[in-house]
C-alpha cells in the first residue's frame, strides 16, 4: 500500500479510489474550491490528480477520517534536485494546527527517507493562512512570482515561492 506516516496529530496514507468520494467533498466547500477548482467534474479531477504518475496524493487523516490531502512531486535533475508539497485541507479543520503537522510530516518524509536537500511550496499570495502554516515548518519566502495562477475569475494572481533547506526543517 505504500508508506504510512505519522505525525503529532496526522496520519498520511497514500490515496486510493475508494478515497474519491470523500476528497472531493472537500474539494466542494467554497473554501478549498476557490483555491483548488477542478472544472464542473471534481470526481474527475481528483481522479485525474490520483492518476498523476509524477505526483504522490496522500490523504490525510484526522481521528480516522479523511480531513485533506497532501500532494509532492520531484525534479530529480542532479543539477536543480528538489521537492515540492501542496496541500488541502478541510475547513472545518482549518486553524487547529493540522496543516502544519501535515506539512511537517511530509517534509521531514522527503528529507530523511528520500534525501532532498530542498523543498519548495507557492501559496497564493493573498493566503496568509496557508504562508503561516508553511512558515511555522520552516519556509521561507523566495519571491513573489507575478501573474503565476490565472484565478476563478479569469485574472492572473500572484504567487509566493516559499523554500526551506533541510537545516532549516522545524
Amino acid at each position: 500500500m505504500g508508506t504510512i506516516l505519522h505525525g503529532a496529530r496526522v496520519t498520511l496514507r497514500p490515496a486510493t479510489e475508494d478515497d474519491i468520494p470523500s476528497l472531493v467533498a472537500i474539494r466542494s466547500t467554497p473554501e478549498v474550491y476557490a483555491r483548488w477548482r477542478g472544472g464542473d467534474d471534481l470526481v474527475d479531477a481528483v481522479a485525474t490528480d490520483l492518476k498523476e504518475p509524477d505526483t504522490e496524493t496522500l490523504v490525510i487523516v484526522v481521528a480516522g477520517r479523511i480531513a485533506g490531502a497532501i500532494q509532492w512531486y520531484a525534479n530529480n535533475d542532479d543539477e536543480y534536485r528538489h521537492a515540492g508539497i501542496d496541500i488541502y485541507l478541510d475547513p472545518v479543520h482549518h486553524r487547529q494546527g493540522l496543516g502544519t503537522d501535515a506539512v511537517r510530516t511530509l517534509a521531514r518524509h522527503l528529507v530523511a527517507d528520500h534525501h532532498y536537500h530542498r523543498l519548495i511550496i507557492d501559496p497564493a499570495a493573498d493566503n496568509a493562512a496557508a504562508i503561516r502554516c508553511y512558515e511555522k515548518v520552516g519556509f521561507r519566502p523566495v519571491g513573489t512570482m507575478r501573474q503565476y495562477e490565472r484565478g476563478a475569475d479569469g485574472t492572473w494572481h500572484d504567487n509566493l515561492l516559499m523554500d526551506l533547506l533541510a537545516d532549516e526543517l522545524r
